[in-house]
């Protein structure tokens, strides 16, 4: 078998692959090449172009802070002016080159006698193997849409998609739609088409908190100070920072401070809908916090309007022409949107690593629970770097961050193994284990493991394997430099040196 041999392999071109190549690139390390299935940069904002589709970070937070944006039209961007920036950012790096686009990773192995990562890749039925020294995955928790397990939704006769996977071509005026899900997206794309449809069905699940979206038009004046004015873009992006950050005390120490703003959001629901039994479907009985608050001024007057009707009783099954409910009721439609979520406790990039001692990531996720030290390393599978691994996402604040932090720490990886001439470094068991107690520990007391509600943050077994519980400067102090002294290194001539036992 013929093999490519790269220093670096980078997996996924969003957020976090577009850094991890601009940042090697910055360290000199130009051997590097990034498999993209997607036919550009930008993953989670290249997939995602249904309706209304936008950010709840406010844009100067929500981009990388060595390529600052003072174009942005409003403070909080819609999808397609924050993929025109990912892609504006990836071209002026001078990294595209080794972007290698519509190709998937089938498998990635490691060899122990080559002390590299063997990866099978795939693109239109070629196949191309990379020989690589480091393996970075920017596959992200976002990445792979979640389909409802719902009876006969195979058999259902007319246009049925994904919200991360929107069928454009399908016209929905005049239609009768169901939109299944009440979460991030829904909350826009509700909104954004049911002035279209004849009817609009709402399946909704758990109800979910919903903020007051405080959005606003950046002017042309105030764009041009952003760009000519010497540090103002800084002192935007620092104010909405620790604006941010001002959240984690409540949501990880107090949750009840969060009791002001749960009453802003009731607010909310008495503000967008008359109707007194919509507004107690649609009121949570769970703490504000627990699940992900979502933000919107007008979720709540689409699902007040004449064509809107919400949907409480639980799904049993789908037939052919429409729903059906537990109450035997059949709502007959046209088109069916399920926004489900994603894969976010189960990653399915792991299903195609496989580690040291022969077995998949998935495989010891499944049996020991998800877990990377500092989110980003796991015992087992040497010189393995993952960015939004586990325990890294945010309630609060901007991934961009946590993404920069991380990456930040697998560059000086890199750098110290060039500097001692290490051939791999693998964190020892002790260390993984003592930060994911640490971890666990600190989720305790948080809203997310409090605040009455069952979550997408949480895994089978009822762990948060998805949210950081700390503050994310906490997180950046961690990952400033690389901590040779948690690993297990080996020499390139294959004797292994233990700095700490395992």
């Amino acid at each position: 078998m013929d093999f490519e041999l790269v220093d670096h392999l980078v997996i996924g071109a969003g957020f976090a692959g577009l850094c991890a190549a601009i940042k090697l690139q910055e360290a000199g390390e130009r051997d590097f090449v990034v498999v993209e299935r997607g036919a550009d940069v930008g993953g989670t904002w290249r997939d995602n172009t249904y309706p209304g589709a936008a950010c709840d970070v406010p844009s100067q937070l929500y981009s990388f802070s060595f390529a600052p944006n003072p174009d942005w039209s409003m403070s909080f961007s819609q999808q397609p002016e924050i993929q025109a920036y990912i892609r504006k950012t990836a071209e002026a790096s001078g990294t595209l080159d080794r972007f290698v686009f519509r190709t998937s990773v089938d498998d990635a192995t490691w060899d122990g006698g080559a002390q590299r990562w063997i990866v099978r890749t795939s693109s239109e039925g070629a196949t191309r193997t990379f020989a690589a020294r480091t393996l970075i995955s920017g596959a992200g928790g976002l990445s792979e849409p979640k389909l409802p397990d719902i009876e006969g939704i195979g058999s259902f006769g007319g246009e049925l998609f994904h919200s991360a996977r929107w069928d454009h071509d399908t016209d929905l005026t005049g239609k009768r739609v169901a939109v299944i899900g009440t979460g991030a997206s829904s909350i826009q794309i509700v909104p954004a088409i049911q002035p279209q449809v004849a009817h609009l069905d709402v399946y909704q699940r758990t109800a979910p908190w919903v903020m007051p979206r405080h959005d606003r038009t950046y002017s042309s004046l105030e764009k041009a100070a952003l760009r000519t004015v010497p540090g103002l873009q800084k002192v935007y992006r620092e104010a909405i920072y620790w604006g941010r950050e001002s959240y984690v005390l409540p949501f990880t120490k107090a949750p009840q401070i969060l009791s002001p703003v749960q009453r802003i959001a009731a607010g909310n629901i008495k503000k967008g809908i008359q109707d007194p039994e919509l507004r107690a479907a649609v009121t949570p009985d769970f703490r504000m916090g627990c699940k992900r608050i979502l933000i919107s001024n007008t979720y709540y007057p689409a699902l007040d309007a004449d064509n809107t009707e919400l949907v409480t009783d639980r799904i049993t099954r789908v037939t052919e022409t429409g729903i059906v409910t537990a109450d035997g009721t059949e709502r007959p439609i046209d088109v069916l949107i399920v926004a489900t979520g994603f894969h976010t406790t189960e990653l399915p990039i792991t299903e195609h690593i496989t580690g040291r001692e022969g077995h998949t990531l998935a495989a010891q996720f499944e049996e020991k629970g998800m877990s990377a030290y500092k989110g980003t390393t796991v015992p087992g599978f040497p010189n393995l770097f993952m960015l939004v691994g586990p325990n890294t996402g945010l309630g609060h604040s901007s991934m961009v961050f946590m993404i920069e932090s991380q990456v930040a720490y697998v560059v000086d990886a890199v750098r110290t193994m060039r500097t001692h001439d290490y051939a791999t470094v693998e964190v020892s068991e002790r260390a993984e284990r003592a930060f994911h107690a640490d971890v666990q520990h600190r989720m305790q007391p948080t809203v997310w493991s409090t605040g009455g509600c069952a979550s997408w943050y949480l895994d089978k077994h009822g762990h948060n394997t998805t949210l950081w519980p700390r503050s994310t400067f906490a997180f950046r102090a961690l990952t400033r430099s690389f901590d040779v002294a948690a690993y297990v290194v080996t020499a390139p001539t294959r004797t292994t040196r233990e700095v700490v036992p395992a």
